[in-house]
């Protein structure tokens, strides 16, 4: 089901609530159960809307990390190359939650002539602080 089939559904279910409602009275079907029976699809298309946008954010930031890994193995020793429209690959890498791959993509950063001290210390930052809450996550407090 695309975007538009999604919204046309719920465009369609909030014009017939207060129509179905009245059919139901009719029919003799309680208002509560027309109702909760209308909320309970309604809940169902918003919940359709958001698992559809999840699953297009977490695609674009897949295509973004693909793209930037093909730009960095096209150019592994030039800087530049590990940056994808302003964002470093080690910090998309954190973002999906591959922070061992981060923490490779940041030492081969850190060893080019030049890489800049600044970000490469503020993507050291970032991998510390995922760590930390993965081990708290897990319960683990040292």
């Amino acid at each position: 089901m695309n975007y538009a089939a999604t919204l046309a559904v719920l465009v369609v279910l909030a014009f017939w609530f207060p129509l179905s409602e009245r059919l139901g009275a009719q029919l003799g079907i309680p208002e509560a159960v027309v109702a909760s029976t209308l909320g309970a699809l309604m809940t169902f298309g918003l919940a359709a809307l958001i698992v559809r946008e999840q699953v297009n954010r977490h695609r674009a930031h897949m295509a973004n990390l693909t793209a930037a890994r093909a730009q960095v193995m096209a150019e592994p020793e030039d800087p530049r190359s590990y940056f994808l429209n302003g964002e470093h690959l080690a910090a998309m890498l954190l973002r999906v939650g591959r922070r061992r791959e981060a923490a490779e993509v940041i030492d081969r950063y850190a060893r080019l002539g030049g890489a800049r001290e600044s970000e490469i210390i503020r993507l050291q930052e970032a991998l510390s602080s995922a760590e930390r809450r993965q081990r708290r996550a897990r319960g683990d407090h040292a």
